[in-house]
């Protein structure tokens, strides 16, 4: 098992899940954070910490398209581990459907 991230993330990328992550699995696109599966050690302490309730487990239905998305990207966005800021329309976004469709960004974060 493994945890993902999922649209819910998008615009809101609150980043309070990066500081508790004992391994350093988190990667930072330009609107969205990625959990890269294969350093996930399925610990869990992420998964409380997000205000968008965007981190799931791999065990969970529908959630193939985002183990995909998480690995694809963890490979090419930098490695997060500290926490920043949110987006200051991040509230606004806290919800939303449909947000990979309407706003997702392939290009990569700062990182840290």
């Amino acid at each position: 098992m493994t945890y993902v991230v999922t649209d819910a993330c998008i615009r809101c990328k609150y980043t309070d899940c990066v500081e508790v992550c004992p391994v350093d699995c988190f990667y930072e696109g330009e609107n969205m954070l990625v959990i890269n599966p294969s350093e996930c050690i399925d610990c869990g302490v992420c998964e409380p910490e997000c205000p968008a309730e965007a981190i799931l487990p791999d065990t969970e239905s529908d959630v193939e398209k985002w183990l995909e998305v998480n690995t694809k990207y963890s490979a090419e966005w930098p490695n997060i581990t500290e926490r920043k800021d949110p987006p200051e329309d991040a509230e606004e976004h806290k919800g939303e459907e449909g947000k990979f469709d309407k706003f997702f960004s392939p290009e990569p974060g700062e990182g840290d």
